[in-house]
């Protein structure tokens, strides 16, 4: 085999999905959109973008999954373009082809992911020496998610998701057990307006009111250790709309209360897709393994996760 080396017109980005510890709507902001407050963790389900530079000034994209576009409307080239935009230099250009791992439609920020490994990855590719914090800021104008998806790890994240506040620990040993039935995708506009229709009435109105909850998440201890120990209930506010109505996630819901070691169940975002917390990914695991044939009979798709402390690996490194 020939040694890898390191090439300066390619790079492999790796985009990680988030799982939500903490979804709370709080209320309606000026803007229309809802106020949140969350707790987001990256796991390493992840895809891969592969970059080379182009020879022209054009941005391409192909992928291995039919059911996403490669046009203008997917986040990635949104993503490159507006990087491209903001340097003011429009002869860069990139081929990017995508290998898709993260299900579409899950609540697992599967688009926003990718759409800030485009962002981190042409940063060094284009060797545009701009700081995570610039990226962040970029980011979001395409996407609420994205910021968070740039850095990663475990983070608070307020407003519309963008305004993140990073937790200070380093300890990332819990694993988990993600469940989704491919064949059903919750739309995040429709998980949202279903819970205004139902829970619009319970919203706060006053800045003072959600700085008091924001505070409340400030004052929660997050870390590791104590979401075992303590085995808070994960909250996740849109569950309480999608559930009912979505007899996949009740599925999910019960199968992983049942399995044994598993100490916090959730569905993560808009969902469908549900996780159970263990104490170490080894436990995760040998869980999974032991219950496959449940998984599969249920029409479920199922990994095996760890906790990861970032949200986008790069290497350059090739084998030819």
């Amino acid at each position: 085999m020939v040694p890898s080396k390191a090439n300066d017109d390619f790079l492999i980005a790796e985009a990680h999905a988030k799982i939500n510890l903490h979804l709370e709507i709080l209320g309606i902001r000026n803007d229309g959109f809802h106020e949140l407050a969350m707790v987001m963790q990256s796991i390493n389900l992840s895809d891969l973008l592969k970059m080379r530079k182009s020879q022209d000034n054009n941005i391409t994209l192909k992928s291995n999954n039919n059911e996403i576009s490669n046009g203008e409307d997917n986040l990635i080239i949104k993503a490159a373009k507006l990087l491209r935009k903001k340097v003011g230099n429009r002869e860069l250009g990139v081929d990017i082809e995508l290998e898709k791992n993260i299900p579409i439609g899950a609540g697992l920020a599967g688009g926003s992911t990718d759409a800030a490994a485009t962002l981190v990855g042409l940063n060094k590719l284009w060797k545009l020496n701009l700081e995570t914090e610039e990226l962040e800021k970029l980011s979001e104008e395409i996407g609420s998610d994205i910021p968070f998806c740039v850095s990663g790890g475990r983070q608070i994240c307020f407003g519309r998701g963008e305004i993140l506040e990073k937790l200070e620990f380093n300890r990332f040993d819990l694993g988990l057990i993600l469940v989704k039935d491919p064949s059903i995708q919750v739309s995040t506009p429709f998980a949202y307006k279903t819970y205004k229709e139902q829970y619009g009435e319970s919203y706060l109105e006053d800045e003072n009111d959600f700085e008091i909850k924001r505070n409340m998440i400030r004052s929660t201890d997050w870390s590791d250790q104590d979401l075992l120990v303590n085995r808070k209930k994960i909250q996740n506010d849109l569950q309480k709309s999608i559930r009912p109505m979505t007899l996949e996630v009740d599925k999910s819901l019960k199968i992983l209360s049942n399995l044994p070691g598993s100490f916090l169940v959730s569905m993560s975002g808009s969902g469908p897709s549900c996780f159970a917390l263990f104490q170490n990914y080894d436990l995760a695991n040998k869980v999974l393994t032991e219950n496959v044939t449940e998984f599969e009979r249920a029409g479920l798709s199922a990994w095996a996760c760890s906790m990861t402390s970032n949200g986008v690996q790069l290497r350059n490194e090739i084998t030819s």
